[in-house]
């Protein structure tokens, strides 16, 4: 398949990578550049290319840029073929991207980057920490293997997000309508707690849109309570303990 990452980051990094790996035609663009982005992105074969160029000719378009800068890109995904797949992966944050009063009125977050950008998207890979999905994917049918929720409208849409989640080495859920992603927001149950493909329905039924928000909002002082180098263990085992 041939796929883009837009994002250089961490999370756009790893699905560069891993999808590279995978077997797939992967590109990455950052904002600044091809140069910035990083060689870890490159190592399984990924290209990088100016942003111009990330969005054309593609069966996948992956935006792993921070929530609040998805407005920028409207221009930039008004060019993308509407037989393309949109997929977002960003969260909303009010300490990182300023408060944004349509997503605190009650907007779900890819429901409004879905309107920001003008297209339909899939939600995918939000809910689960980059450092979790550098070092946890495994082979399909690994006991114990965690699962990652996909959430969009168009079933087709879904189903190549949901394909490409289990390439990255993660088995993939669906999770329903957009408009449903609200349950693998921060901080739900389902979000960032490293569950497997039997556990994660549950958790996505128990999310509470006023708890998860309270959750999320507590996140600093809590994060702060761990100490200066916490572990992936503990940043999970943390996200879990908000929700016992």
């Amino acid at each position: 398949m041939k796929i883009s990452v837009v994002g250089a980051g961490s999370i756009g990094a790893n699905l560069a990578r891993t999808l590279g790996a995978a077997g797939h035609d992967v590109q990455v663009a950052a904002a600044r550049g091809p140069e910035a982005v990083p060689p870890a992105a490159l190592e399984a074969g990924a290209r990088a290319v100016a942003l111009d160029d990330a969005v054309h000719d593609r069966d996948a378009v992956i935006l792993a840029v921070p929530f609040g800068v998805a407005g920028q890109l409207a221009e930039l995904f008004a060019s993308v073929p509407a037989e393309t797949v949109v997929i977002d992966t960003s969260n909303y944050y009010p300490h990182l991207s300023g408060r944004i009063e349509a997503v605190e009125g009650g907007a779900v977050e890819s429901v409004y980057i879905s309107e920001l950008l003008g297209r339909p998207v899939v939600k995918a890979w939000n809910a689960a920490l980059a450092e979790t999905q550098r070092t946890k994917g495994v082979p399909a049918g690994t006991p114990g293997r965690l699962a990652i929720p996909v959430a969009g409208d168009s079933e087709e849409a879904k189903r190549v997000a949901m394909t490409l989640v289990d390439d990255t080495g993660f088995d993939p859920y669906d999770a329903g309508t957009l408009a449903d992603s609200w349950r693998q927001q921060p901080m739900g149950p389902a979000y960032c707690t490293e569950l497997t493909l039997d556990e994660l329905p549950a958790a996505l039924a128990a999310a509470d849109r006023a708890k998860d928000a309270a959750v999320r909002e507590s996140m600093g002082e809590r994060f702060a309570a761990l100490g200066a180098d916490p572990t992936l263990e503990d940043v999970v085992e943390m996200n879990r303990a908000a929700h016992r």
